[in-house]
């Protein structure tokens, strides 16, 4: 049995849901249930069964988009673990590229970093490239960037207090910097931060990278070594190709406003709404949210 949860007006959602069902049986799927969720009367629940979660989703996304989904073998819940990606996730940028603003090489820079997202260069690489041209800018950049340009994504607060509240263990694994990762996690409740640290030397980047660097391997890692220690199941978020395999390792992989391989490796994703999307699909009460 699949259980699917898409999010929609409830307008949008009667309109569509017998469409929907049809959609499906004629794809070959049975469908036992499709009736709105209980605690969120703009959530879509659908119990079918003969029939594979990728073709689920796409007629879904087909009878719906945009939307905001997540598909499982079991009906969602708030997980023991929550491991995050930090920039274009849990923040409104990319920490180096809006860093390299400030040493006026921001369109080559983001150029990289947009091409690595995709999943069109080796990540190592793109991020060794990256970090060797910010060589020389001042560490105080890098507060002025983080006072300037990072300001957290809609709902990210409410995700992560929300989740913590509910005894879940949340941690922010990036393959961005220490610099820009701990005052994001200390700001958003993370209780754990994974992340790459930029080399300094007098006052400057050194154009280098203290210690091993975070990359997708790093980041399923993280997430299996914490399902490990404290079992149950996991949510994973994030938008690029180095947060596949963390997606696809989660119980609920979610691509946040992703890019398309990420979003298509995920078992669902937020394309409407903002990140307490995340909390309806997983079935959490509204009046259960921490906004603070």
């Amino acid at each position: 049995m699949l259980i699917a949860r898409l999010i929609a007006e409830p307008a949008r959602l009667a309109a569509n849901c017998d469409h929907a069902v049809h959609a499906l049986e004629a794809q070959g799927f049975r469908v036992h249930r499709a009736e709105p969720l209980r605690v969120h009367d703009d959530v879509l629940e659908l119990a079918v069964e003969q029939g594979g979660a990728e073709a689920l989703r796409s007629v879904l996304d087909a009878r719906f988009a945009p939307v905001d989904l997540l598909v499982s073998d079991h009906a969602p819940g708030v997980p023991r673990v929550f491991v995050s990606d930090m920039d274009s996730t849990m923040i409104q940028a990319e920490c180096i590229d809006e860093l390299a603003d400030f040493a006026g090489l921001k369109a080559q820079i983001a150029d990289i970093t947009e091409r690595a997202m995709q999943g069109e260069l080796d990540f190592a690489e793109a991020l060794t490239e990256r970090v060797r041209l910010l060589g020389g800018l001042g560490e105080d950049a890098i507060l002025q960037c983080l006072e300037q340009r990072i300001a957290p994504m809609p709902g990210a607060r409410a995700l992560v207090e929300t989740l913590k509240a509910q005894g879940c263990h949340t941690v922010l694994v990036t393959g961005g910097f220490h610099q820009f990762a701990d005052p994001v996690a200390e700001d958003l409740g993370f209780e754990r931060v994974v992340a790459n640290r930029l080399g300094v030397e007098h006052g400057k980047l050194n154009g280098g990278l203290v210690g091993g660097i975070v990359d997708s391997s790093i980041k399923e890692q993280v997430l299996r070594e914490e399902v490990a220690r404290l079992g149950g199941t996991s949510l994973a978020t994030g938008d690029g190709a180095n947060d596949i395999p963390m997606l696809c390792a989660a119980s609920y992989g979610v691509a946040y406003h992703a890019k398309p391989k990420a979003r298509a490796a995920a078992h669902g994703w937020i394309d409407a709404g903002d990140l307490t999307s995340v909390l309806k699909l997983l079935g959490v009460p509204r009046d259960e949210w921490v906004w603070e």
